[in-house]
C-alpha cells in the first residue's frame, strides 16, 4: 500500500538532505503545505532533495517541491534534486517551465518598441474601423434601394418625427453659435485689415468664408455632436434593451426602421440649417461690421453683392446633404455596435462624434480639392 506524502530533513556527508516520499499529490498537499514553509533553509551554501521514496506525483505535488527548491535558491542555497525516477523529474520539469516567466520575469520592452507597437495596433484598428464602416455603408445603399423601390415601406410619422428632432430643434443652438462666429470673424478680420486700410473688404471676408466653408462646417460639426449622438445613444439603448433583436425577431428590418428614417430626415433637414446659419453669420458680422466699422446695413449688403455670386452660395450648400448622410451614418453604425452595457453606450457615442467629425472635415477637404480642380 502506497505511504501517504512524508519528508525528513537531516545532515550527512554530503550535506543537508530532505528526503520525500510516497504520496505527493492533491490529496496530501494541505497537510505537506503548512510543514514545508516552515522549513528553515540550511547554513551551508547547497542542499539536496532525495526523491528516491517518492511513489506518486501530480502536479499539485510537484509545485510544492519546485516552491520549496526555489525559496531555498532565493535565500541563497543551492538545491540539487537527486534520485528521481524519469516520470517524477519529467513533471518537475514541466512545473518548473511553467514557472519560469514569474521567476525571471519578462524583458521590458523599450519605449520606442512600445510606440511601433502601439502604432500599430492602431492602424490596424483604423483599418478594421472603415472596412467594417464600409460594408454598414452598402448595407445601407441596399435597403435604401429597395426601399426606394417600394416607397410604401417608408414611415412616414418617424420620418417627419426625426426631421422634428434634427431640424428644427437644432435650430436655436446652430443660430446661435453662427452668429457669435460671424461676430468674432468680422472683429479679428476688421482688426487685420484695417492696417492696410482695407476694413471694407471685411464684408468680403465674411460673405466667402461663411457661404463657402464656415456655415456648413460648423452647423455640420454642431449636429455631429448633437443629433449623431442622439442617434447612437438612442440605438444604443435599444440594444442594451434588446429591442433590435425583437425587431428582427418579429422579421423586420433594423436596417429600415431605426438607420434609413434618421438618415433621411439629416439629409433633408441639413440643407436648410445651413442656410439658416449662413443667414444668421451674415448677420453676426454686420451687426459687427456696423459696431466696429461704422458700416451701414445698405453698404454691407452692396459690397456683400459685390463680393459672391450664386455659386458661392451654393458651394457651401451642396455639401450639406453629403455631411448629413456621413454624421447619419457613422451615428447609427456606432449605435448597433454597442454590445449590451451601459458602458459600451458612453464609449460609442463619444467616438460617433469624434470618427463624424472627423470624416466631415476630411469630405470637405476633398470638396475643396475638387472645387479647386473644376475652378468654381
Amino acid at each position: 500500500m502506497v505511504e501517504a506524502g512524508w519528508f525528513s530533513t537531516g545532515e550527512t556527508a554530503e550535506g543537508w538532505v530532505l528526503r520525500a516520499g510516497g504520496r505527493w499529490t492533491i490529496a496530501t498537499a494541505p497537510d505537506l503545505d503548512p510543514r514545508l514553509r516552515g522549513l528553515v533553509p540550511p547554513k551551508g551554501p547547497g542542499a539536496s532533495f532525495d526523491l528516491s521514496a517518492v511513489e506518486t506525483l501530480d502536479s499539485a505535488g510537484a509545485w510544492l517541491l519546485h516552491r520549496t527548491r526555489k525559496d531555498f535558491i532565493e535565500r541563497g542555497v543551492m538545491v540539487d534534486v537527486v534520485n528521481v525516477n524519469p516520470a517524477v523529474a519529467g513533471l518537475l520539469g514541466r512545473v518548473e517551465e511553467a514557472d519560469q516567466p514569474m521567476a525571471t520575469g519578462r524583458p521590458a520592452a523599450s519605449a520606442i518598441t512600445r510606440f511601433l507597437a502601439h502604432v500599430g495596433e492602431s492602424s490596424t484598428t483604423v483599418f478594421k474601423e472603415g472596412r467594417n464602416l464600409l460594408g454598414f455603408f452598402g448595407l445601407t445603399a441596399a435597403v435604401g434601394f429597395r426601399t426606394l423601390l417600394h416607397p410604401g415601406r417608408l414611415r412616414g410619422k418617424s420620418l417627419v418625427n426625426n426631421m422634428e428632432q434634427v431640424g428644427i430643434n437644432a435650430l436655436p443652438i446652430v443660430g446661435l453659435l453662427s452668429f457669435l462666429i460671424g461676430v468674432v470673424l468680422a472683429y479679428q478680420g476688421a482688426d487685420q485689415l484695417r492696417r492696410f486700410g482695407a476694413e471694407l473688404f471685411t464684408v468680403n471676408l465674411l460673405g466667402v468664408s461663411i457661404l463657402r466653408e464656415l456655415g456648413v462646417l460648423i452647423a455640420s460639426i454642431i449636429i455631429a455632436g448633437r443629433s449623431g449622438s442622439a442617434f447612437t445613444a438612442q440605438i444604443g439603448t435599444m440594444k442594451v434593451n434588446q429591442e433590435v433583436d425583437a425587431i428582427e425577431a418579429l422579421g423586420l428590418d433594423p436596417i429600415e426602421i431605426l438607420v434609413l428614417p434618421r438618415m433621411l430626415a439629416l439629409v433633408l433637414t441639413l440643407p436648410f440649417i445651413v442656410f439658416f446659419a449662413d443667414v444668421l453669420g451674415l448677420l453676426g458680422g454686420a451687426l459687427m461690421s456696423f459696431v466696429a466699422l461704422d458700416i451701414s446695413l445698405g453698404q454691407f449688403l452692396r459690397q456683400l453683392n459685390d463680393a459672391i455670386t450664386t455659386t458661392t452660395f451654393w458651394v457651401g450648400v451642396v455639401k450639406a446633404p453629403v455631411f448629413a448622410f456621413i454624421i447619419a451614418l457613422v451615428g447609427c453604425y456606432c449605435g448597433l455596435k454597442v454590445q449590451g452595457s451601459a458602458e459600451s453606450v458612453g464609449r460609442l457615442t463619444t467616438q460617433s462624434v469624434v470618427e463624424s467629425i472627423f470624416l466631415v472635415i476630411v469630405a470637405d477637404a476633398a470638396f475643396s480639392i475638387l472645387f479647386s480642380y473644376l475652378g468654381i
